[in-house]
């Protein structure tokens, strides 16, 4: 996944952690080059990345290319109020809290036990204002107060699906109602030829924000593989010439679409609401060999 080496090797003793979650076998397994880093994986798909010792290193594509729109949600290092809905290992709030100290955080994970097994094995600083509430995605963000958020970040993942109720115009409404006028949207979004899911969800998060770009791998924006797609969107312009070339820069080069071309890309899709929404689409078992 694109990660840079160093020289440190884990300790002898380290071992990997399997316990039973509400959302499968998850396991934390030992990064055999950093030694308090653990990736995360559920029933076999990895899902986060964290080292212990150095918060601000994203080692998953999609997770740096999430990091390029948080740092630049705001003036660098100025603190935010960001809602996570999906927890994961916590690697994105761990994120904000190193990049952006004072940061007040709520993280929405439904997985209670995954929760615990994460806040055990991987814990947060506790400096780090970041609260996290075990419950639906949408109905955490239904409790958040209007306007309360700089950022809100979506990667939320049932069996590697996006739950349906968290893919339409409603639930954007919802996303709308907690950001700050100048607020950023970010979400993660999986999918694979022919892109029907992706599509609609440009098509749909366009209906909700006047500004907007995707960011991903070429390959899979032409439908070549399955893989992780950035979408981002504000009611202000976003910086788009940075955010290019910063997805440019990556290990792994993404590509950032916008305006005519990204409309271009959604070749016709409709906006989806609660009663057409359905779950992304599972990724082929490849994925993950």
């Amino acid at each position: 996944m694109g990660r840079s080496r160093t020289s440190r090797r884990r300790p002898a003793d380290a071992q990997a952690v399997t316990e039973s979650v509400d959302g499968g076998l998850a396991q934390l397994v030992p990064d055999p080059d950093r030694p308090r880093a653990r990736t995360l994986l559920i029933d076999g798909a990895p899902q986060s990345h964290v080292d212990l010792d150095d918060p601000a290193y994203l080692s998953f594509e999609y997770q740096r290319r999430l990091g390029h729109v948080i740092d630049l949600a705001a003036p660098p290092g100025r603190p935010v109020q960001a809602v996570h809905l999906g927890g994961g290992a916590l690697t994105l709030a761990r994120y904000v809290a190193a990049t952006r100290p004072r940061s007040t955080q709520q993280v929405v994970e439904r997985d209670a036990a995954l929760v615990q097994l994460v806040r055990r094995e991987l814990p947060l600083d506790p400096n780090a204002r970041i609260r996290v509430r075990s419950t639906d995605a949408r109905e955490g963000l239904g409790r958040i107060p209007d306007g309360w958020a700089d950022l809100i970040i979506a990667d939320v993942f049932s069996g590697a699906r996006t739950p349906a109720h968290l893919t339409s115009t409603e639930f954007l409404d919802e996303v709308r109602r907690v950001l700050k006028p100048s607020g950023v949207y970010a979400a993660n979004v999986a999918d694979g030829p022919p892109l029907a899911h992706l599509r609609g969800q440009i098509a749909t998060v366009a209906a909700r924000f006047p500004e907007l770009a995707l960011i991903a791998d070429p390959a899979v924006l032409r439908g070549k593989r399955f893989g992780n797609a950035v979408l981002a969107a504000s009611g202000l312009p976003l910086p788009l010439a940075e955010l290019t070339r910063r997805a440019a820069s990556d290990p792994h080069p993404a590509r950032v679409e916008h305006g005519g071309r990204l409309t271009d890309f959604t070749g016709g899709a409709v906006p989806v609401t609660d009663e057409a929404a359905v779950a992304s689409p599972a990724p082929p078992p490849s994925v993950f060999r």
